[in-house]
């Protein structure tokens, strides 16, 4: 028999599949929501993370690349004093702790704003190697952490200066709401600085001060565990092809402690684009957050579901599996053991009759055939019937069917109706919250990115006076707009309306008309895009501004944050302006209940519905629950800045059904099964129709022929099986009966050849 044909492999797969299959099922369903902590809450906790380090790297880029500009500029204009360098540059910028210039032949001290810098770790005799000029970090007396960044002032005929900046290592605008704590940490685990961690103070109880210590030792203890883990390739601890952050990071589970358990994200430095480092990668730091989630103590669903699950898979299985090997399998093997015999030349006996279907049929035939071999004419026996009577008529197709709708019984209700979440599913408050200080985070992160785009064009239009020709100008501005990708055109506009210079594409401001009052604007309403336009005054250039028109495209990527899903960025009348998949541009937002959380989170802000100011600057998250549960948070502009008076609302929203939470971990297990089921009763019985009940069928009807008299057809088996085996022995039997015929019919012309009639000679 071959190895893979025949009756008996699909049996015995299908009940080998049915018996994994409710051995998953008792396993997985019954644990599904037992974690203390769900996967939704520690994946959030990652993506907090990751969100921290993709602020603090950008913060710390921006910060190197607006010192290096400003000093290059400064380099490309007249001499002037420190203290005028350092004056416009705090005019402009008010990101440093402190600032100084020295001299770097001597070391003196030219100038100095802010705070005391820790001139004597910068190795002056260093500054002309190749990383002289990288940013680097001191520890202070104190204990503290600063990131120093060091450019270079060269002026023709005078001593060359080093410019200096410090800068702490706090992130900028990471909400971190109430409960949770976020620290910088080096390669050797060292926290550098944190934010969030209790305080009990003065007076605190004993329990508050126990608190604290602990948040204190798990955070040091996360620290050391992410600096470790970071030090891996990012391609070792990601899935290929998973995407999201191009660096490392995860999320880590600490020791139960009364009701709660910690829990961290990290996540390390790493440059916008995989594989391409900047400044601030190189320093090696990590970011780890941490919060404190209560725990899961009772599973979303017992292990009694599983359990009833598998029991009732493993009876319906034995069934369907005793139905197939006692109405499909035991005669088929009977048919071939009686065939055998007759080919063989055994007729003593009368052929076993099965007593359904083909088998049925063919088993009638196989008597007949004997009864024809033992010389009984065939036209005596009358034409083949079909079978015996209604029980003939249930065919192999129609036990499998059976099998089939057995197995259905189980596999669909499990797909269609069990276990399903519904609307009221009830979401973890962690991933609620995580949703609303996302959200926030990353509206911070929008308003900084104008305020920055707006400080650079300060910086460039502090620089212009009367005496500044086109050329010049022309040749600040294309610096400019090649330091920074996010424009799509810088140029001077007069007071009339009128381009002095300009560098990049088209400009698209009103034609005649003079610089707007408001430092951002946005235009293009009504068009295909919108155009975000922000305008600096030139203090040298009477009436005339510096204009940058940024590319939309720059704003939208600022949206690209896993794990918040679909995100918009709205103007006061909620119309769409950017967003981090496909939108229309001034598109209204996609259903009532995101526009009316935009509108109650607008209204708080602005001291409308009566809340508290320090309430009305929060954002707000929420379960909305038509048209499915999704989770929402919508966080508009705050804090200073030309961005801050905009209007503009971040507003987020994704589908729980997506987020790994108990209930909806029960109901994607659960639909497995199902599916698992479906596949294994499709597979097995399909392979059981096309190996046996469909060959089956055709031998019954060429078996009923030949017992009918039609000696000429010859019989080839399909498949080296037990339908094959029949076949051959309904071959030797035609053969046999076809020589018999031959004997008979030279028999008869032997007595007619010796007969002579009376008077013949």
């Amino acid at each position: 028999m071959s190895l893979l044909g025949g009756i008996r492999p699909p049996i015995a797969v299908l009940a080998a599949l049915l018996l994994c299959l409710a051995a998953l099922t008792a396993f997985q369903i019954g644990r599904a929501g037992e974690d203390p902590v769900p996967e939704a809450v520690r994946t959030s906790q990652q993506y907090f993370a990751e969100d921290g380090a993709i602020a603090l790297r950008a913060s710390l880029d921006e910060s190197i690349t607006d010192l290096s500009s400003t000093a290059a500029m400064f380099n490309a204009g007249e001499p002037v004093s420190a203290d005028t360098v350092l004056d416009k540059l705090g005019s402009v910028y008010q990101k440093w702790r402190g600032t100084a210039v020295i001299e770097i032949k001597s070391g003196r001290l030219e100038a100095q704003r802010g705070e005391n810098l820790p001139l004597t770790a910068i190795d002056r005799t260093q500054l002309h190697e190749k990383d002289g000029l990288s940013p680097r970090m001191v520890r202070l007396e104190h204990g503290g952490t600063r990131l120093l960044t060091l450019a270079v002032l060269s002026w023709p005929g005078r001593p060359q200066q080093l410019l200096i900046a410090s800068s702490s290592l706090k992130f900028p605008g990471v909400s971190l709401g109430d409960d949770r704590a976020i620290a910088v940490v080096d390669s050797s685990g060292q926290v550098l600085s944190s934010d969030g961690l209790p305080d009990p103070g003065r007076g605190a109880s004993d329990k508050a001060r126990a608190n604290a210590e602990r948040a204190g030792k798990d955070l040091a203890s996360f620290a050391g565990t992410a600096a470790h883990k970071a030090r891996q390739h990012p391609l070792t601890t990601k899935e290929p092809g998973s995407g999201g952050f191009p660096g490392v990071s995860g999320s880590l589970l600490g020791q139960a402690h009364g009701n709660g358990r910690p829990v961290a994200g990290y996540a390390a430095l790493t440059g916008p684009v995989p594989g391409e480092a900047t400044e601030s990668t190189a320093l090696g730091l990590t970011v780890v957050s941490l919060v404190d989630i209560p725990e899961n103590r009772t599973a979303a669903l017992g292990s009694f579901f599983g359990i009833a699950a598998a029991g009732a898979l493993l009876l319906i299985g034995a069934l369907a599996v005793a139905l197939l090997i006692g109405t499909v399998q035991r005669p088929l093997l009977q048919l071939f053991l009686e065939s055998r015999r007759l080919s063989r030349g055994d007729l003593t006996r009368p052929v076993t009759q099965p007593k359904y279907g083909e088998a049925s049929r063919i088993g009638a035939v196989l008597e007949r055939l004997r009864r024809q071999l033992l010389g009984e004419p065939a036209q005596t026996q009358g034409r083949s019937g079909t079978g015996r009577g209604r029980r003939g008529r249930i065919g192999v197709r129609a036990l499998v069917a059976v099998c089939g709708v057995l197995l259905l019984v189980w596999s669909v209700p499990l797909v269609l109706l069990l276990n399903r979440a519904g609307d009221s599913v009830s979401v973890p408050k962690s991933i609620v919250h995580d949703q609303r200080d996302r959200t926030d985070t990353l509206a911070d992160r929008v308003r900084r990115a104008l305020n920055e785009s707006h400080a650079d064009l300060t910086s460039v239009a502090s620089l212009l006076d009367d005496r500044t020709t086109p050329a010049a100008m022309t040749k600040a501005l294309e610096q400019t707009r090649n330091q920074h990708a996010r424009y799509t055109s810088v140029y001077v506009l007069g007071a009339d309306g009128t381009i002095v210079a300009k560098s990049g594409s088209k400009p698209r401001h009103p034609r005649g008309k003079g610089p707007s009052a408001e430092p951002v604007a946005l235009l293009g309403k009504g068009g295909s895009e919108p155009i975000v336009v922000e305008y600096a005054d030139a203090p040298g250039l009477k009436g005339a501004a510096v204009v940058g028109e940024l590319r939309i495209g720059y704003l939208n990527a600022l949206l690209k944050r896993p794990g918040l899903g679909q995100i918009r960025v709205v103007d006061e009348k909620h119309r769409v302006i950017g967003a981090n998949t496909g939108y229309l541009a001034f598109e209204a937002l996609p259903s009532g209940g995101i526009d009316a959380l935009v509108t109650k989170v607008n209204q708080k802000a602005s001291g409308k519905d009566g809340g508290s100011d320090a309430d009305g600057s929060r954002p707000r998250g929420r379960v909305i629950r038509s048209d499915g549960v999704s989770i929402a948070a919508a966080a508009p502009f705050g804090g200073g800045g030309v961005a801050g008076p905009l209007g503009w609302t971040v507003v987020s929203w994704q589908p729980a059904k997506g987020l790994a939470i108990p209930a909806y971990d029960v109901q994607n297990r659960t639909v497995l099964a199902g599916l698992l089921g479906l596949t294994a009763a499709t597979a097995c019985l399909g392979w059981l129709h096309i190996i046996v009940a469909r060959p089956l069928r055709e031998l019954a009807q060429r078996a009923e022929a030949l017992a009918d008299g039609d000696r000429r057809t010859v019989m080839y088996p399909r498949h080296h099986d037990e339908v094959g085996a029949v076949t051959r022995s309904l071959e030797v039997i035609r053969q046999q009966l076809h020589a018999q015929r031959k004997r008979d019919v030279g028999g008869s012309a032997g007595r007619s050849g010796s007969y002579r009639p009376a008077g013949r000679t």
